[in-house]
């Protein structure tokens, strides 16, 4: 892979990272208990938690995977770096 395509690929990952804490975010908020109605507390706890264990893996792999191209894009000697 040439060094100026991985460097944006691993830039899209972190932007991908980002993109998924704010996702997870407006999940949160839009599941939150309110006074006129909506969701239970105790089941937007369950919600939040839940969501929160796959974007937390998501946001991981990401990160790795953004780190590793970056590291390949500054000609790093990685036979493997996936």
């Amino acid at each position: 892979m040439p060094p100026r395509i991985a460097k944006f690929a691993g830039l899209g990952a972190f932007g991908a990272s980002a993109g998924l804490v704010l996702l997870y975010l407006l999940i949160a908020w839009i599941s939150r208990p309110t006074r006129t109605g909506g969701i239970e507390s105790t089941l937007s706890w369950v919600v939040w938690i839940a969501l929160a264990g796959v974007f937390a893996a998501l946001i991981i792999v990401h990160v790795a995977i953004g780190r590793q191209l970056l590291l390949l894009a500054r000609g790093a000697d990685v036979r493997h770096p996936l």
